[in-house]
């Protein structure tokens, strides 16, 4: 892979920014999930952070019952904790043109901002603005999809909404609320579900939007340089042996990345609470989801070239499907790890760090879409092993 030369609608190499760039973090989850209790704690807590918060009503008609602004002929408000709301009703890139123009002539001051989008859109489109529009790029840094699920419907939804598995899929971040409304065993048996659909999405639970603004903001998720995170519970399910044999030679596999959830609550509830699922109707097992993650790793470096020409013919082939897919790579010829990520068709790599000493090269891959299949994706980037 040649990350100096990018295709023009790749995902951009995402190293230090320029301190001009305004982070943005995408607030989606299906209705009624919590979204909109959290915006307002945003825009009326003192938490000390200038924040622009859009509500992206695309449609003709705005779905969530409860606008933030109802006086609709005004488009931007000033709240009394210095934060801006905004009312969009179709087109989000010339809101952020306008937020942009504003800023830049001192005429609003904001450090950040938040896109919530409706209760029923698939979030895709919106984190596609970031990379496709070059003035939108060249100003704002896309830093986060954070998802709200609900507790109380959240396997209903999820069986029922497709826009609710595409959002739990872009997450870079899942906040589950109302976990007080429903038994431990039902909590756990949705978070079980949400890992197998995301792995690499830490999972918070949330009381009433009270949030930490730091869970929420600066999750460098679209950074290349980031971290690859996945949750452990998911690493179990998947590579039952790799993981045993990770225990036994004492390597935690990166549990201090944001996975406290985990801990606290083990992985022994996929085998000591079998015996509760009586009333069987929220049983893991039996939900087949359209997005699923499935993870490709291997010890072999990759030959560049014929992975750069199967990744092209992969998302032209199942780009539509592919929702986030992200992995350090081990490449024959080079002494650094390469760093993936893409969104959809869009891509792009970056030169990580070096191997360390200790360190064997071992490419690790996550890819989340809906109804990819794995096995033939998996013999085709086996197919691009060096020989």
């Amino acid at each position: 892979m040649q990350p100096s030369t990018p295709a023009p609608s790749s995902v951009p190499a995402a190293g230090p920014q320029e301190p001009a760039h305004v982070p943005v973090t995408v607030l989606t989850g299906f209705l009624g999930a919590g979204k909109t209790t959290l915006l307002n704690r945003l825009l009326k807590e003192q938490h000390g952070h200038r924040i622009a918060v859009i509500e992206n009503e695309f449609g003709p008609e705005g779905i969530d019952n409860e606008l933030l602004v109802e006086d609709t002929e005004e488009q931007i408000v000033e709240m009394n904790n210095g934060c801006i709301c905004c009312t969009v009703r179709g087109d989000l890139v010339r809101i952020l043109g306008e937020l942009r123009e504003k800023r830049e002539s001192g005429r609003l001051d904001f450090e950040r901002v938040v896109i919530e989008t409706t209760g029923m859109a698939n979030p895709g489109p919106v984190t596609q603005t970031f990379f496709v529009d070059e003035r939108i790029s060249e100003y704002y840094l896309l830093d986060g999809v954070v998802t709200v699920v609900d507790a109380k419907h959240g396997h209903e939804t999820l069986d029922r909404q497709p826009e609710a598995q595409n959002q739990v899929g872009f997450a870079d971040r899942i906040l589950l609320s109302k976990t007080d409304l429903v038994p431990e065993g039902e909590v756990e048996s949705l978070r079980s579900r949400l890992v197998r659909m995301n792995p690499r999405a830490p999972i918070r639970n949330v009381h009433m939007g009270q949030v930490p603004v730091a869970e929420v903001f600066d999750i460098r998720g679209f950074n290349l340089n980031a971290i690859l995170e996945i949750d452990p519970e998911f690493l179990a399910a998947e590579h039952p042996d790799a993981e045993r044999e990770r225990k036994a030679q004492g390597h935690d596999h990166g549990h201090g990345h944001g996975h406290e959830h985990d801990h606290d609550h083990g992985h022994d509830h996929d085998h000591d609470h079998d015996h509760d699922h009586d009333h069987g109707h929220h049983h893991h097992h039996a939900h087949d989801d359209a997005i699923k993650a499935f993870m490709f790793e291997s010890a072999r470096a990759f030959d560049p070239a014929k992975l750069e020409e199967y990744l092209g013919a992969l998302t032209q082939v199942y780009g539509a499907d592919m929702l986030r897919y992200k992995g350090v790579l081990f490449v024959r010829g080079s002494n650094r790890r390469m760093i993936f990520q893409g969104v959809h068709m869009m891509m792009g790599a970056d030169v990580g760090r070096a191997w360390g000493r200790d360190e064997k090269p071992r490419s690790r891959m996550v890819f989340i879409g809906r109804n990819l299949p794995k096995e033939v994706i998996v013999k085709g980037l086996e197919s691009c092993l060096a020989r």
